[in-house]
């Protein structure tokens, strides 16, 4: 599946089969339920699902809490628009 694909399947009403959680989350995120997307994640503290997490604060606009989970993913807080940044996670999960 490439990204295109993926943004194909938003039109759905279920996810798609075998996404990895990171891309359930982002999946959820892509169709406007941020609280979803949050849920699928907010227990979990490995780093991939880390890095969702903190797109996800960001985008909430809690920066504070979005930089505690860029640290935890090891990653920087990017200097792009969300929508750039969504997409830049997903490419990545996709692998």
């Amino acid at each position: 599946m490439d990204i295109a694909q993926f943004r194909t399947t938003l039109t759905s009403s279920t996810t798609p089969a075998n996404l990895s959680i990171q891309l359930q989350s982002l999946w959820y995120d892509g169709k406007g339920d941020w609280r979803k997307a949050h849920d699928l994640i907010d227990q979990l503290t490995d780093q991939p699902s880390a890095w969702v997490h903190a797109y996800l604060h960001r985008k909430e606009g809690d920066i504070w809490n979005a930089d505690y989970w860029y640290n935890r993913a090891r990653q920087k807080r990017p200097n792009v628009s969300l929508d750039e940044e969504w997409e830049q996670l997903v490419v990545h999960f996709l692998g």
